[in-house]
C-alpha cells in the first residue's frame, strides 16, 4: 500500500508539474456567484437536509458535493477540525501543510481532521487534478460553485455545513487559509485544552471593528446596495478563526436566512450578530505577516502570508528546538 501511495502522489505531482507549466499563475477569475445565481439554481440537495426551519429560505445553498469526505469522522470524534480555504493551483502549499502542522498524526491520543476547501474551477484539467489528489489523501471537499475570490463565502458556509452534516460531534473548529502558519502547540494546549470541558457557543480570533469601504478599487469594497450600514458588526479576521462545533450548524442554518455577502469574515460575523453570539479577541491570532524567529512565533497562534518553503523551514526549526528557551 505504501508504495502504491508513493506512486500515486509522485504520479499526482508530476502531472501538476506538466499542467501548470501550462496554466497561468493567477487565481480563478470568474465572476461572483451570488444571491442572484443562487436562485436559478435548483433547491434540490442530495446530501443533506436540515429541520427547523420555518421560513423559505433566501440564500438556499443548494450545491452538491463534488467531492467529500463523508466517512472522515466514523471511526473516531475529532477533537479539533481544520478547514483550510484553497484554491486549485495551490498544491504546493496543500502538501506543505500536510507535512508540516496540518498532519493528522502530529498529536497523540488527540484526534485532528484536516480538510481543504474548493469551489469547482473552469479548467478541467485543473479540476481533474484536483479529484486525483483527493484520491491520495482524502482531505479535500468540493461543492459545484465556481471557485472565485468573491466566492469565498460559499466555501465557508461549506464547511460549516460539512461539520454540522458529517462531523457534529467534533468539539472545535477552525477556519483558516493556505498561507497561514499554525502554531499547533499553542491552539491545543493553550488555547483549547483537551483537558477541559469543551465550550459551547465559543467563536474566537482577530476581531475587528470596522466599517464598509465604499471606494470601488478596494478589494474590501462594498456598494451601497449590498450593505447600507455606515458599520460592521464585530467579526475575526478570516485568516484563521476557532469556533465550537455547534457553532457550525447555527450558521450554516442562519446563512440560509441572510442576504450573501462576498467577504467571508463580514459575512460570518452578520450571522454571528443574530446568533447573538459575540466573538472573543484573542491576539495570537495575527492576520499579516510576522518576520521569523523562533521565540516570536513561539507567541503565536497563526501568522500570514507563509510561502510553502518558509512553512517547512518554520516547521522544523520549531520542531527541533523545543528544548531551547526564549
Amino acid at each position: 500500500m505504501a508504495s502504491k501511495v508513493s506512486c500515486l502522489y509522485i504520479l499526482t505531482v508530476v502531472c501538476w508539474a506538466s499542467a501548470l507549466w501550462y496554466l497561468s499563475i493567477t487565481r480563478p477569475t470568474s465572476s461572483y456567484t451570488g444571491h442572484r445565481q443562487l436562485s436559478s439554481v435548483s433547491i434540490a440537495r442530495k446530501n443533506v437536509s436540515f429541520g427547523n426551519i420555518r421560513t423559505r429560505p433566501i440564500n438556499p445553498h443548494s450545491f452538491d458535493f463534488l467531492i467529500n469526505e463523508p466517512n472522515k469522522c466514523e471511526k473516531s470524534v475529532p477533537f479539533l477540525v481544520i478547514l483550510i480555504s484553497t484554491t486549485h493551483k495551490e498544491f504546493d502549499a496543500r502538501q506543505a501543510i500536510r507535512e508540516t502542522w496540518g498532519d493528522e498524526n502530529n498529536f497523540k491520543g488527540i484526534k485532528i481532521a484536516t480538510l481543504f476547501l474548493l469551489g469547482k474551477n473552469a479548467d478541467p484539467v485543473l479540476n481533474q487534478m484536483v479529484e486525483q489528489e483527493s484520491q491520495i489523501f482524502h482531505d479535500i471537499i468540493v461543492e459545484d460553485f465556481i471557485d472565485s475570490y468573491h466566492n469565498l463565502t460559499l466555501k465557508t458556509l461549506m464547511g460549516m455545513r460539512w461539520v454540522a452534516t458529517f462531523c457534529s460531534k467534533a468539539k472545535y473548529v477552525m477556519k483558516t487559509d493556505s498561507d497561514i502558519f499554525v502554531n499547533m502547540d499553542n491552539l491545543i494546549y493553550k488555547l483549547l485544552k483537551p483537558n477541559t470541558k469543551p465550550r459551547r457557543r465559543y467563536f474566537t480570533g482577530y476581531v475587528i471593528n470596522g466599517g464598509p469601504i465604499r471606494d470601488v478599487r478596494s478589494k474590501w469594497y462594498m456598494p451601497r446596495d449590498l450593505y447600507p450600514d455606515s458599520n460592521y458588526p464585530p467579526f475575526c479576521s478570516g485568516t484563521g478563526y476557532i469556533f465550537s462545533a455547534d457553532v457550525a450548524e447555527m450558521i450554516y442554518k442562519t446563512s440560509l436566512h441572510t442576504r450573501l455577502l462576498h467577504l467571508e469574515d463580514v459575512y460570518v460575523g452578520l450571522c454571528l450578530r443574530k446568533l447573538g453570539i459575540h466573538p472573543f479577541q484573542n491576539s495570537g491570532f495575527n492576520h499579516w505577516k510576522m518576520a521569523y524567529s523562533l521565540c516570536r512565533y513561539r507567541r503565536v497562534i497563526t501568522v500570514h502570508q507563509i510561502t510553502p518553503e518558509e512553512m517547512h523551514r518554520i516547521w522544523n526549526d520549531m520542531s527541533s528546538k523545543k528544548h531551547l528557551r526564549c
